[in-house]
């Protein structure tokens, strides 16, 4: 994958835990846990393609 393609899949995942952040503050506790859930999956994903595009970009 080139490293353009990398760094917008990076954007895309930054974009949508900040939409997922801002959801999970405005939401009844019943739909918390599998909101933070989501968030947590997010995040790994998001920190997976970081690394990869630092590692692209050595």
């Amino acid at each position: 994958m080139s490293i353009r393609l990398i760094a917008l899949e990076l954007y895309q995942a930054w974009r949508e835990i900040q939409a997922l952040e801002k959801r999970i503050a405005h939401a009844p506790l019943s739909e918390r846990t599998a909101l933070e859930e989501s968030l947590r999956q997010l995040k790994a994903e998001h920190t997976r393609l970081r690394q990869a595009l630092e590692g692209a970009k050595d």
